[in-house]
């Protein structure tokens, strides 16, 4: 096992070489077409893009503006660097994941994989992993100042991580491995929504893990991926920051309190709950408490404020209540299920940056959001 795992670390890191190195030999010497210069421009400044904000992909490129030691020539060269480099790493996951499967198909246990295995899997993660490297669209996008070498770099890191878990599924603290793999989802909300398309494979992944292979059981799987998918497109990105708005205007026009005191109401709350369930799900075995916390901590969530019709956001938390009823006669179960949503929260909370930023006036400031109002517009780019 030591053998096989020192051949596909050193193996992936050589890879990985390849890709940053030709990145970086080709990427753009300055500014390119389309959104390139804006992001550029508002990253440096830390200004307000174009809706939906791309708030993580902002803070991450003002990061490495600072690698331009003043010089304003060079900082949009180091935001490209930034996409080289994580198209790079998406590349040296993208190996991992390829050797991971081809393993699976290959040989039972590690232990038992001969020498001509190990060849043939590793020439497998290689060829797979280097023709994405030079493939036309992710070449592209890998040398200038977009989010979807990010983007990319989020998806291969998430479904790297689910197949992490899957290797350690059974040991204590497998699951950490699923908690990781909610934060990275909530941070690439941050990014670009394109990364919630791994949901899916990710959920198969879990299933063909736990379960033996039936066409219902796949079919259920996909299914519950897809409604996972969609609480958090139409349920909780919009949804908390419908929470927040309803708070603030019961704050202000009611308490005559300042402005975005609701949202921050809000966030306490959030966080006092999350906190709450997730203590005393470990350290309780009363059901009803465990339930009534967690229900009232994914009630503020707005996840399930998925519509304009009330009748219908209600039978969704009526559900949600649920679900979470169901699952508590487990307390890990329930336990991890909390975790996660916090952690996607905690990921998706970098959205804050764009209210304090546009708080602050700074010269490019779209739809102004401000105000957890101004917010929810710019969410649903209205």
């Amino acid at each position: 096992m030591k053998k096989y795992k020192l051949i596909n670390d050193t193996t992936g890191w050589v890879v990985f070489a390849i890709a940053a190195v030709t990145y970086f030999l080709t990427m753009e010497p300055t500014t390119s077409f389309w959104d390139c210069g804006e992001f550029i421009a508002s990253a440096y400044k830390m200004e307000i893009g174009h809706p939906p904000g791309s708030q993580v992909f902002m803070v991450l490129a003002r990061f490495f503006t600072l690698f331009a030691g003043g010089n304003v020539g060079k900082v949009a060269v180091m935001v490209n660097a930034m996409s080289a480099l994580a198209s790079a790493f998406t590349i040296l996951f993208l190996f991992w994941t390829i050797t991971h499967l081809a393993r699976r198909i290959m040989v039972n246990n590690e232990n038992e994989a001969s020498q001509s295995d190990i060849i043939a899997i590793m020439a497998a993660g290689v060829v797979g992993s280097l023709a994405f490297t030079f493939s036309d669209s992710f070449w592209f996008s890998a040398v200038e100042a977009e989010v979807y070498a990010t983007s990319s770099f989020f998806t291969a890191a998430s479904f790297w991580a689910i197949l992490k878990w899957e290797d350690a599924a059974g040991e204590k603290y497998a699951d950490r491995w699923i908690i990781l793999v909610a934060y990275l989802m909530g941070l690439s909300i941050g990014v670009h929504l394109l990364n919630l398309l791994a949901l899916p494979a990710i959920v198969l992944v879990y299933y063909f893990k736990k379960s033996e292979f039936t066409w219902k059981g796949l079919v259920i799987s996909l299914g519950i991926s897809f409604i996972i998918l969609a609480l958090l497109m139409w349920g909780i990105i919009p949804g908390i920051v419908k929470i927040s708005s309803r708070l603030d205007l019961f704050f202000v026009n009611k308490l005559n309190l300042p402005v975005n005191s609701g949202m921050i109401f809000h966030s306490i709350i959030l966080v006092v709950l999350f906190t709450a369930t997730i203590r005393y799900s470990l350290k309780s075995a009363d059901r009803v408490k465990n339930s009534i916390l967690a229900i009232a901590a994914v009630f503020l969530t707005g996840v399930w404020v998925i519509s304009g019709s009330s009748l219908l956001n209600l039978v969704v938390f009526l559900v949600l209540a649920g679900i979470i009823w169901y699952i508590s006669r487990s307390r890990v179960t329930l336990n991890t299920v909390i975790t996660a949503l916090a952690v996607v929260l905690i990921g998706y909370s970098s959205a804050a940056i764009i209210v304090i930023r546009s708080s602050a006036n700074p010269p490019l400031n779209e739809n102004n959001p401000s105000n957890p109002f101004n917010l929810l517009y710019y969410f649903n780019r209205e």
